[in-house]
């Protein structure tokens, strides 16, 4: 019994550390690592490139940004219920094709938990349009 009692808490500690942990990013850190994004992306401003704009992406339902021409897999996403929020996009960011099965975006993903969390605090300075 003691046993389960330690596993129990030490999943709890863990799972408390991860949440804490993903609440803390550095927008500054997360600024370099948008660099991996900007040839495809902007964040700080509206306009789409090759990919879709960032500018407010957080609370977007998927596949919906005005004036990008979104690959089917990403519409069907979103009109599925797929909404980016911290959860959606750190699962996507890791592995695009894994998340979206489909999307067009060739980008192979993030790797390193903290560069998410980076990637996030930056995204979240650019708050969806009201």
């Amino acid at each position: 019994m003691r046993y389960r009692i330690l596993l129990i808490g030490a999943s709890v500690a863990m799972f408390s550390g991860y949440a804490a942990h993903a609440e803390g990013g550095d927008a500054t850190a997360g600024a370099t690592v948008f660099n991996k994004c900007k040839a495809c992306h902007t964040a700080e401003d509206d306009k789409n490139k090759v990919g879709p704009s960032l500018f407010g992406v957080i609370g977007r339902t998927a596949g919906t940004h005005e004036g990008f021409k979104y690959s089917s897999a990403m519409v069907d996403a979103g009109k599925a219920g797929l909404v980016w929020d911290e959860a959606s996009l750190r699962d996507y960011l890791h592995n695009p094709k894994a998340k979206v099965k489909g999307t067009k975006m060739a980008f192979a993903g993030l790797k390193n938990e903290d560069d998410i969390t980076n990637l996030l605090a930056y995204l979240e300075q650019f708050p969806k349009k009201q």
